[in-house]
């Protein structure tokens, strides 16, 4: 009988950022994601904070570091060092503030720029129990994440919405590039070259891996 590909007994590491001014509900949502709590004042974040979660995908399993930035106004002076070998990134903006949307394309732009188009971009609405106030068209923000190969969402961390759903679809895609990845890199070099972007690859079945791969080439 065939082997269960050795893909199965894999963990992925995956660092994810967020980014987006301060105010726009960053903090609210991992804690809302990562710990199912929600706290109505707004709590600052001084410096950047991580927290980790860890799923089971269609039989992968993933262990997510998210870091949580301070807003924009702090975000140059850490900027690379903070953004540097991300798998992920969450742009977040509040829907009822035009100005964070703004500001989300110019982080955009900024990423690009670093990584090139290697880490999957989400662009996230936030307070959409806001609804009433909107100030930023729907039709806009869809379009715009578009045109720079991300994917828009819209969540709520008050009331829950939208969060899981965004941080599934992130993982789903951050797999597919890890595997396309080391697809393209060709099985014998993949390991330091994941392991140099970010992503840990760490394998529970040996054994399983080596019938199934066949021999390793050297090169």
């Amino acid at each position: 009988g065939w082997l269960r590909p050795a893909a199965a007994g894999r963990t992925y590491w995956f660092k994810v950022v967020l980014l987006g001014e301060g105010c726009v509900g960053k903090t609210s949502l991992v804690l809302r994601y990562c710990e199912n709590k929600f706290n109505d004042k707004h709590i600052t974040t001084l410096q950047a904070s991580f927290l980790t979660k860890k799923l089971n995908i269609g039989g992968k399993r993933v262990n997510l570091a998210i870091w949580d930035t301070a807003g924009q106004e702090r975000f140059h002076a850490l900027g690379p060092i903070y953004y540097r070998d991300s798998n992920g990134a969450i742009l977040v903006y509040d829907i009822t503030d035009e100005d964070s949307f703004q500001k989300v394309k110019n982080s955009v732009k900024e990423l690009r720029k670093m990584l090139g188009n290697e880490t999957c971009l989400c662009i996230v609405g936030n307070k959409v129990d806001l609804e009433k106030e909107r100030h930023v068209s729907i039709q806009e923000a869809e379009s715009y994440a578009e045109s720079v190969g991300a994917k828009h969402y819209h969540t709520s961390a008050k009331q829950n919405k939208g969060i899981e759903e965004l941080f599934l679809d992130l993982c789903k895609r951050m797999i597919e590039t890890a595997q396309v990845d080391e697809r393209a890199k060709g099985n014998g070099s993949s390991q330091p070259e994941a392991a140099r972007r970010g992503v840990q690859i760490i394998d529970d079945e040996p054994q399983a891996q080596s019938v199934g791969r066949g021999c390793c080439s050297s090169g």
